[in-house]
């Protein structure tokens, strides 16, 4: 279905759906406008979907403050669409998991090593088949840990500092994670059993989908001084990317909470034009309940990606022989693309606490904020956003901009523009993983169904969005990665 509403280009690298659209319907009333950053060239696609009705949508919701606002990887999801962000306020908002998403804490890391493309070169295809061994991954995929109901509990309120303990990693990489790795709000008491006997089978493992671990090489730089800060120093220097998150925990936690803030938007008289835009009042005890919930969910993810992170360093240990600290491999960020989080925010003038919800839209701190780690507060957060198999990932770093006008907030990756049912018919194996190996891409996948609905072509390219969002200046392109050997669950 096209979407055919009032999309109005305001500025460059902005449209505006306008206060006024009354909907599909006829009967929505929007209590701010909503912005669309992206492209010119990008509008048309956008429209396909349907997501900027969604959009529109999120605009109705009680105690929103200030616009609602998608990036340019905007495709539509469940209640809002993937690369929106709303924020509303701490006391007279709401919270809404279809504004987090069910992979809660899909997020992404970045490791940068000491070593250069052609130090690898010859190991490339070696380390992707030990990191596919070390790594469970796939649809159901099992970890290689075994948690009694207790443990899972102290996971879920701990994340990666319970990793960290136990071993998984260096206390160092705590100091690099968007959260230090654990929202201190978590409680397991508010997750049923099932999300925890789910989570206890799959922790330290990469699942399906998008999600990835991807050796890279650094294409260009386009800030020295910002990279630098970041451990980048040259091109051709290697880096590790891993995107996944939260596993059947999260995909539990939404779906048993989702229950409860369709029972909560009944009890408190909330009128909404989408039932997935199911929420409560975030001062309610459903809307805390969920609230202490959603960051168990985060922690897990912080937790799965530290521990695949320590198994990525052991299989380069295991193939080069060099020890991680040898070679260099420091924990650059991690970040999160499916989160709601308290924060405080300048609005109208006034410093205030708002409840931001980024579903598929990254984090993007500017100068100075305490959030981000000391060794950047000079230069700006660390903002990652990965591509797909076969193309670009970026590192960016957060702007004033992006803090003044979208809540420190940036894109999360390209968006997909083709079903997974699509991509099946469209594409073959073969030509996929051909594309690929021209490129110098070495691919190990879990399934031959995952090859071909990850194809590149099923995306948005990566370039006109992260084009789009630093246009909007919502958040500076510093280095460019290209992958040279990917594991797909």
């Amino acid at each position: 279905m096209t979407w055919n509403g009032p999309l109005h280009k305001i500025a460059p690298f902005k449209y505006e759906i306008s206060r006024n659209y009354a909907g599909i319907g006829g009967t929505l009333k929007m209590r701010y406008p909503a912005y669309v950053y992206a492209l010119e060239s990008m509008i048309e696609q956008i429209r396909k979907d349907n997501a900027p009705e969604q959009l529109a949508n999120v605009s109705t919701m009680p105690g929103l403050v200030g616009p609602a606002m998608a990036m340019p990887d905007i495709h539509w999801g469940y209640g809002f669409p993937i690369g929106g962000v709303a924020a509303f306020d701490a006391e007279e908002g709401v919270i809404s998991p279809g504004g987090v998403g069910y992979d809660i804490n899909c997020g992404v890391r970045v490791l940068r090593t000491d070593l250069r493309y052609d130090d690898i070169k010859p190991a490339i295809k070696e380390l992707v088949n030990e990191m596919f061994l070390n790594v469970p991954s796939g649809v159901g995929s099992q970890g290689k840990l075994r948690l009694s109901s207790a443990e899972m509990s102290r996971v879920l309120e701990e994340g990666a500092e319970w990793a960290v303990e136990k071993g998984y990693g260096w206390h160092e990489d705590l100091e690099h994670m968007e959260e230090n790795g654990r929202m201190k709000n978590a409680d397991a008491s508010m997750v049923s059993q099932k999300v925890k006997s789910r989570g206890a089978s799959q922790l330290g493992t990469l699942g399906a989908g998008n999600h990835f671990l991807e050796i890279q090489r650094v294409d260009e730089i386009y800030d020295s001084e910002v990279a630098r800060a970041f451990g980048i120093t040259e091109k051709g220097q290697i880096t590790v990317m891993i995107h996944t998150g939260s596993r059947g925990a999260g995909h539990q936690i939404a779906t048993d909470y989702l229950r409860v803030m369709e029972s909560a938007v009944k009890k408190y008289g909330i009128e909404l034009p989408d039932k997935q835009l199911a929420c409560a009042p975030v001062n309610s005890k459903e809307g805390q309940d969920y609230f202490k919930a959603m960051a168990a969910g985060a922690n897990f993810a912080w937790a799965n990606r530290q521990l695949i992170m320590h198994w990525v360093r052991e299989s380069f240990r295991n193939v080069l022989k060099k020890g991680p600290e040898n070679l260099g491999m420091r924990l650059v960020y991690d970040v999160c693309h499916n989160i709601a989080k308290l924060e405080e925010h300048e609005v109208d003038g006034k410093r205030r606490k708002v409840y931001v919800h980024r579903k598929g839209a990254t984090r993007s701190f500017a100068v100075g904020r305490t959030e981000i780690p000391r060794a950047y507060r000079d230069v700006g957060q660390p903002v990652l956003i990965p591509g797909d198999m076969g193309t670009a990932s970026y590192i960016l770093v957060g702007t004033e901009r992006s803090m003044k006008e979208a809540f420190g907030s940036s894109c999360h990756g390209a968006g997909r523009v083709m079903s997974r049912h699509q991509a099946k018919r469209e594409f073959t194996v073969n030509g996929v993983k051909g594309e690929l190996e021209r490129d110098g891409i070495y691919l190990r996948a879990a399934t031959k169904h995952v090859i071909l609905e990850e194809a590149p072509e099923a995306y948005k390219n990566i370039d006109d969005v992260v084009n789009a969002v630093s246009g909007a200046e919502l958040a500076k392109p510093v280095v460019k990665l290209k992958p040279i050997g990917v594991v797909k669950g």
